[in-house]
């Protein structure tokens, strides 16, 4: 069985390769959009917009704590497939078991800080005096479940590595499916509105957990969760720091500047901040997607990169951003062509309907490049460059973004200049991540010929 998952790294074709983990990890990814939009959606049958913005305010500080499963299943996923290339398996079972009891652990404590500043925490991200109740009770709900949050997101990732992605979309899949199928349930149904969403995903989240925890305990992979076999070595610590943090530090900056553009778009009104919230959701029918395909093949480049194949790292890298390009442009029409009836499904209040539409067709401008930055971006993570991952971990939303938000702002100061300021990020993220690319390829992958 680990043999038949390790050939898919070493001798498969490359289009098949690349489309068998691909495959499992876009579907993963539209089952966490179907799910954003689902709650968002339900929450809108409700009639009131002011928890749409409440759910919409509250959304990155839930992204936060994703970000730290993130931390541990980027880093854990980078680090085991290069040293299942080397052939570490035993390395490859301390590192994911320590991924899994510090991820677990450092979620138990989040939990409890989210408990205790529930309302400083609200306010500090934008609530309003109209919808400061309704965010209070989402985060409320929602701390409950964080410990499982970051487990699910770290193995979510980490279970691709030794090439099991298919059990990888299948925690994915069946959490979400739970998810949706128990918000209209919940919100509508039981009447418990955001109470109602916040119980869903908490319970989700559950769901996927329990869907890794009985795969990483059976004989069916090369990975561990058991105690003995976890170790905090120096090399393992930092060997998923080193790409964990700046992957997870590229979250938590987009969640910290979303809480920046929401506090600046609620000076308008709370109408404007209900529409940037559906508007981020409509633009992430393109971007989930292609973060699905960049990370469907790190594992591969991890594996090739640690086993010394430059050849077929190369081949694997060129048929992606090919297919990339061409997945982002589709996307990219689809998207602008039909905003209107995506944001109409969310929004009824004309007002905030015509910021979401027009915040909508704004955010898509960058969405024939954004496969092309998600591409890369993994590809660096997958050869465990840290400087390079760092540096563009903090440019695109912190070291450009951030600047541009508060020119814009200063310069212009509409709703829609704001959201401007991300497509032009994008922009130039891309030409960073070029530049940045290269350098890595050709510092690591120096003294390898092959």
């Amino acid at each position: 069985m680990q043999n038949k998952s390790m050939d898919v790294f070493q001798n498969m074709s490359v289009p098949r390769a690349v489309l068998k983990n691909i495959i499992p990890s876009i579907i993963s990814m539209i089952m966490v959009l179907v799910y954003n939009l689902a709650d968002t959606f339900f929450i809108g049958q409700t009639k009131n917009a002011y928890m749409v913005a409440a759910v919409s305010i509250a959304t990155p500080v839930f992204l936060i704590f994703m970000a730290i499963g993130m931390l541990f299943g980027i880093g854990g996923t980078s680090l085991i497939s290069r040293m299942l290339g080397e052939g570490k398996n035993k390395f490859a079972k301390h590192t994911s078991s320590f991924c899994f009891w510090t991820g677990f652990i450092v979620g138990i404590i989040a939990m409890i800080m989210l408990m205790l500043l529930n309302e400083p925490i609200c306010r500090v991200v934008g609530a309003s005096d109209d919808t400061i109740e309704y965010a209070k009770q989402y985060l409320g709900i929602v701390s409950i479940g964080i410990p499982f949050l970051i487990v699910s997101n770290s193995f979510s990732n980490i279970i691709r590595a030794d090439g099991n992605a298919g059990k990888a979309m299948l925690g994915v899949v069946l959490g979400n499916i739970a998810n949706i199928i128990l918000d209209p349930i919940m919100i509508l149904g039981f009447g418990w509105d955001v109470v109602g969403a916040a119980v869903a995903t908490v319970i989700g989240n559950i769901v996927s957990t329990l869907v890794y925890l009985s795969h990483l305990v059976s004989d069916k992979t090369m990975l561990s969760i058991k105690p003995s076999d976890y170790k905090a070595s120096r090399r393992i610590v930092v060997g998923v720091l080193a790409i964990g943090v700046p992957a997870s530090l590229n979250s938590i900056l987009m969640s910290s500047s979303n809480i920046v553009i929401n506090n600046m778009m609620s000076r308008f009104n709370d109408m404007a901040v209900a529409g940037l919230g559906v508007a981020m959701k409509v633009n992430m029918i393109v971007v989930m997607l292609l973060i699905g395909l960049g990370t469907g093949i790190q594992p591969l480049l991890g594996f090739c990169f640690g086993a010394g194949k430059k050849k077929r790292f190369m081949s694997i890298l060129k048929f992606s951003l090919v297919l990339a390009f061409a997945l982002s442009a589709v996307m990219t029409v689809i998207c602008y062509s039909f905003a209107d009836v995506l944001v109409r499904a969310f929004l009824e209040d004309k007002d905030a309907f015509e910021y979401g539409f027009s915040f909508s067709r704004i955010y898509i401008y960058s969405g024939p490049i954004l496969g092309i930055l998600f591409v890369l971006i993994n590809a660096i993570q997958s050869t465990g460059a840290a400087l390079p991952s760092l540096i563009l971990s903090i440019s695109r939303q912190g070291l450009v973004f951030l600047p541009l938000l508060f020119v814009f702002n200063i310069i212009f100061d509409t709703p829609r200049m704001l959201v401007l300021a991300q497509p032009v990020t994008d922009y130039i993220a891309v030409a960073i991540a070029i530049v940045l690319f290269i350098f890595t390829i050709k510092k690591y992958f120096k003294s390898i010929t092959e």
